[in-house]
């Protein structure tokens, strides 16, 4: 390949393998067949290696350089890592370690193959994930995993708790926040996450989860399995954004907890809905007040300017939802969810990755932790 030659198949078939250069006057030819009939390997019987052809049939866009070929050869670059050479760097691989020009689709394709041989197909992710399951919760003490098949036994949903995550929640502050991120692989589907925040106000996750969307049902059924995790007291606060898909599946399965509403999202609400960036000094002084006397400073100001961004916060939101000083349990210094969306963007190269492979990259990034 290196040399742009190119060769044709002259027989091909179990036993036999037969190819020649494709300049009829060249004596290059290659000829192989089994060891023994019933062998399944085969031995070059002859070889003849030199190229006596014209330069004139020599050619760059290579016959041979297959995306098969072309993945297979740039495979090991992707070995270790998240993301590895795009495809516009499988086409630079292609020129300048093969000899071969390929297109951008080739090498999209020689990608992709390269994406398989190292971390699998999506389907051998769905044959392999309840063993990998099994071995998590053998190897990792405590760990809790879920899987939730439909009538036909086609996967559904997963769940996932790290032992050693659910021991230390113990020891922190009772407030979790939950989000989503969707996932770009073959099947789709959604990342969910439930993380709290330790002692030095770090990240601490305590449970995954994938589903088909964010749709009531897929949060009830990951929610349900984080209360096994994380329980159901008054002391319990939930983080999340305004979707009623989530609100109404915290409000079914958990009975004594309190749900408050992500203050940026809610901020973001405010500047596309009405257009007032410039109230959002007197908005977050409003969120993050202690003193309800203060609060109702802030909320004066905010109506003063903005009558309808008040009647906002207070009729459709909810003071309880969003401030610190109204919220009826313990949210602390807690009101956003930026710590989830951190966790999004830490694994946005992993989102197109088979399922298995994706939990490989959580573990690996959790055991650094």
């Amino acid at each position: 390949m290196k040399g742009n030659f190119e060769f044709r198949t002259r027989k091909s078939n179990r036993s036999l393998w037969v190819i020649r250069c494709i300049d009829p006057n060249c004596s290059w030819r290659l000829r192989a067949s089994k060891i023994v009939p019933k062998s399944t390997k085969f031995v070059i019987r002859k070889y003849v290696g030199v190229n006596s052809c014209s330069l004139l049939n020599r050619n760059s866009n290579h016959r041979q350089a297959t995306y098969v070929v072309i993945g297979e050869q740039v495979a090991p670059q992707y070995v270790g890592v998240e993301k590895g050479p795009g495809p516009k760097g499988v086409q630079t691989f292609a020129r300048t370690k093969l000899g071969a020009q390929i297109n951008y689709y080739k090498a999209w394709r020689g990608r992709k193959h390269a994406y398989t041989l190292i971390r699998g197909s999506p389907e051998q992710s769905f044959h392999v994930l309840p063993s990998y399951f099994h071995m998590l919760e053998k190897l990792n003490l405590g760990t809790i995993t879920r899987i939730e098949v439909d009538r036909e036994s086609r996967f559904k949903y997963l769940f996932l708790a790290f032992g050693v995550a659910i021991r230390g929640f113990r020891y922190m502050r009772k407030v979790v926040r939950i989000d989503g991120t969707f996932l770009k692989g073959q099947y789709r589907g959604v990342l969910l996450v439930a993380t709290a925040q330790d002692g030095n106000g770090q990240y601490y996750p305590l449970a995954w989860g994938i589903v088909d969307s964010e749709n009531e049902d897929a949060w009830t059924w990951f929610l349900t399995q984080l209360k096994e995790v994380i329980g159901d007291t008054d002391e319990l606060a939930l983080i999340s954004d305004r979707a009623p898909s989530i609100k109404k599946a915290i409000s079914t399965v958990f009975e004594k907890a309190h749900h408050g509403a992500c203050a940026w999202h809610v901020a973001q609400n405010i500047k596309n809905k009405f257009k007032c960036a410039d109230i959002m000094g007197s908005y977050w002084s409003a969120v993050n007040t202690y003193r309800c006397e203060d609060f109702a400073g802030y909320m004066i100001e905010i109506s003063n300017r903005y009558p309808r961004v008040a009647e906002y916060l207070d009729n459709e939101v909810g003071f309880k939802k969003w401030s610190r000083c109204h919220y009826p349990g313990l949210r602390y210094n807690i009101t956003t969810m930026n710590m989830v969306e951190s966790l999004n963007s830490m694994l946005v190269n992993a989102r197109d990755f088979p399922y298995v492979a994706l939990l490989d990259v959580i573990q690996e990034k959790m055991s650094k932790w």
